[in-house]
């Protein structure tokens, strides 16, 4: 920053010593959590060690839990009078402002019924369709065309910062859009290069949109809360780095609370290796979310499920014995063996048919992407029924 008008004096180099972060300096986010990460642990909080922005607190049969992202806050809890003297402690040391209950909240929409919550980003996509000029178009039913390839072939785009900013308000979208994850990941690899066959991808992605801007996710009220995972790979998948796609969906109960596409960071020598760390990836996730229901007081004594379609992978996962076709493999993927010594983790071999994870690793059909989609309790609270 440079000195107000005023301060300047000729022949003196004058600098400005703050007292507190401006807002907009890198240094001001930081500055600011580490504020409130104090005063709220002074209050009887403890910061969760698996999620930071994660903060609970129990005294007795009560249990409260505070999430925050930068300067947004989201309270609940079983007990009515904390939470109310929560807020009030909060609004003596940072004067907050009360918005209720929670319905809308960093673009996602929250509805509430007896039955449930559904959460949706409605509004984030009819924007992204407005920006785009696609209120008006032709939906379709499934997001990309089954066994497209895209490759670094074809006309590059003259101006690809279009292309980018469409990308990356989609990959913002997957937060309650599981079903165009491995359509949005795909395409996010040609950020740097975009190309015309690439941008018409995105676009049937939009079509795709127009079809139900408002589907997302439902969390029905009657739960059992156990964890189960299903761990997909295709093997050499990309067509430049002939590297292989890993694809997981994990469920509490019957609920979808997380899923993943990504590339693996090496190329397998075969499917079964791929499928292998595939499921040493998913069984990292469980571990991460066992800690994290156990911060919010959910215990979860059964082990953790995962579900494959690859009976060799399957086998490696069981059997820690040293052999040829695994000696290749790094260490930290045998990680899933360890889960599975210790009682944490079982597998189980799933038909491919029912693989669900199937929507995470490559572009399916319309009738079997209809099929998945269903599966995964993604549905449409807006739409006539």
């Amino acid at each position: 920053m440079s000195p107000p008008p005023g301060l300047r004096r000729q022949g003196e180099n004058l600098v400005c010593h703050l007292h507190k972060s401006l807002y907009g300096l890198k240094q001001a986010s930081r500055q600011w959590f580490a504020k409130f990460s104090t005063a709220i642990q002074a209050a009887g909080f403890v910061q969760s060690k698996v999620d930071y922005s994660l903060f609970t607190c129990r005294k007795g049969k009560s249990f409260t839990a505070l999430l925050i992202y930068v300067d947004d806050i989201l309270i609940t809890g079983n007990d009515v009078n904390a939470i109310v003297a929560l807020k009030q402690f909060l609004h003596s040391h940072f004067r907050i402002k009360d918005l209720g209950d929670l319905k809308y909240f960093l673009g996602i929409e929250v509805s509430r019924s007896k039955k449930g919550i559904s959460i949706s980003q409605r509004k984030y996509t009819l924007e992204i369709l407005k920006d785009g000029g696609f209120l008006g178009a032709k939906p379709v039913n499934f997001p990309m065309e089954q066994n497209t390839k895209l490759s670094d072939s074809g006309e590059l785009l003259k101006d690809p910062s279009q292309y980018r900013r469409l990308v990356g308000r989609l990959i913002y979208l997957t937060i309650t859009r599981p079903d165009i994850t491995y359509s949005v990941h795909v395409l996010s690899r040609f950020m740097h290069a975009p190309r015309r066959p690439r941008m018409e991808a995105a676009l049937r992605v939009l079509r795709y949109l127009k079809n139900s801007p408002g589907q997302g996710l439902f969390f029905p009220s009657q739960n059992d809360l156990s964890l189960q995972a299903f761990s997909d790979s295709d093997w050499a998948g990309c067509p430049i780095s002939r590297r292989s796609t890993t694809g997981y969906c994990v469920f509490l109960g019957s609920s979808l609370i997380s899923w993943r596409t990504k590339r693996q960071k090496t190329v397998s020598l075969s499917s079964a290796e791929a499928e292998y760390r595939a499921m040493a990836g998913t069984c990292c996730e469980l571990s991460w979310l066992r800690s994290l229901l156990k911060d919010l007081r959910i215990l979860h004594p059964k082990p953790a499920l995962i579900y494959c379609d690859n009976t060799v992978a399957l086998h490696i996962a069981a059997n820690p014995v040293f052999h040829e076709r695994t000696r290749h493999i790094e260490m930290d993927c045998h990680f899933i063996r360890d889960k599975i010594q210790d009682g944490s983790v079982v597998t189980k071999h799933i038909a491919s048919t029912d693989q669900l994870a199937d929507v995470f690793t490559k572009p399916l059909g319309k009738e079997t992407f209809s099929t998945m989609i269903h599966n995964l309790g993604v549905l449409d609270i807006h739409s006539p029924t």
